[in-house]
């Protein structure tokens, strides 16, 4: 057993046992041609049996019909983006990849794998955060089989072992960063999008590196608070981004407020003592950082009476 690391998880997979590697292959339309023409002359000598009267015709015929039946069964074709996995007598031969034609060892079986690029997508899932919130989380996995032998000799079956597995990997995501970020810079699921894919592109791939399978891409699809639960966490979120606004509006009003006093003193317009001074600021301060329109006064008599 191998310890595949990837941060922050760290999975304990078996080492694979068998690898791909090319298969002796022939190509196939020359193989094809000798067979053709074996079988006009296994025909032309049967019906030369019927003329003369040795039987060595007919032998010759039977004989080449046999290793004609030999060559035809060694014919396989093989299409673009799909694999041939070669087994004769139960142990694996080797791959043949390339497209068209080809002549195989006559005796061995092959398997179709195709290696095009899929998609898989996992269906949405209730889970709890790294918080202890409940959330509904989905995503889509881009994958392709990298290595023939290990699909078809590692696992049972691949396609379902990487349908298992991605489920897995989006729970195991889900389940170890937060919903939202609670402090600056921390890694969260709705507001960290490139750092979330790109450790769930390697929880799946260590996942299912033993089946040979390579990942293009992961991303999450679907990602939302669990119902019982969405109304709350969005008052908030509304709460959150009041206290955002409000704060950001103090800050600027405070900043108004030093260089209007700022420019009011180095023009001369008016001199404020500390009463004066704080009177101002109060009066700005309602006016910047109030929600209603403010109403006009007009004070005809002196800040002291």
């Amino acid at each position: 057993m191998t310890t595949v690391d990837v941060s922050p998880f760290a999975l304990d997979m078996p080492v694979p046992e068998v690898r791909e590697r090319p298969a002796w292959a022939l190509p196939g339309l020359p193989v094809l041609g000798v067979a053709i023409a074996g079988t006009l002359l296994a025909g032309y000598l049967i019906h030369l049996q019927t003329t003369i009267a040795p039987r060595w015709p007919i032998v010759a015929a039977v004989v080449l019909f046999l290793g004609v039946s030999l060559l035809y069964a060694g014919l396989t074709v093989v299409a673009p983006r799909e694999a041939r996995v070669i087994q004769f007598l139960g142990a694996y031969a080797g791959t043949v990849r390339e497209p068209g034609l080809r002549f195989v060892n006559s005796f061995s079986t092959r398997r179709k794998v195709s290696t095009r690029i899929r998609n898989h997508e996992t269906t949405v899932s209730k889970v709890n955060d790294a918080d202890g919130n409940p959330i509904e989380i989905a995503a889509v996995v881009v994958w392709q089989v990298d290595d023939t032998a290990r699909a078809v000799f590692e696992v049972d079956d691949f396609k379902q072992f990487v349908t298992v597995q991605g489920e897995t990997a989006v729970r195991q995501i889900a389940t170890s960063y937060p919903y939202d970020a609670r402090v600056e810079g921390q890694i969260s699921l709705r507001d960290s999008a490139e750092e979330i894919t790109e450790k769930l592109s390697q929880e799946v791939a260590a996942r299912v590196a033993s089946a040979g399978v390579k990942i293009v891409e992961s991303r999450i699809t679907h990602l939302a608070y669990a119902k019982e639960i969405a109304q709350a966490m969005l008052q908030r979120q509304q709460a959150s981004a009041v206290v955002a606004a409000r704060q950001q509006i103090v800050e600027g009003a405070v900043g108004m407020v030093e260089m209007a006093l700022e420019r009011l003193e180095e023009r001369g317009v008016v001199e404020l003592d500390d009463e004066r001074r704080a009177a101002m600021v109060s009066n700005l301060l309602v006016v910047l950082c109030g929600t209603q329109a403010t109403q006009p006064v007009v004070n005809t008599g002196t800040l002291y009476t």
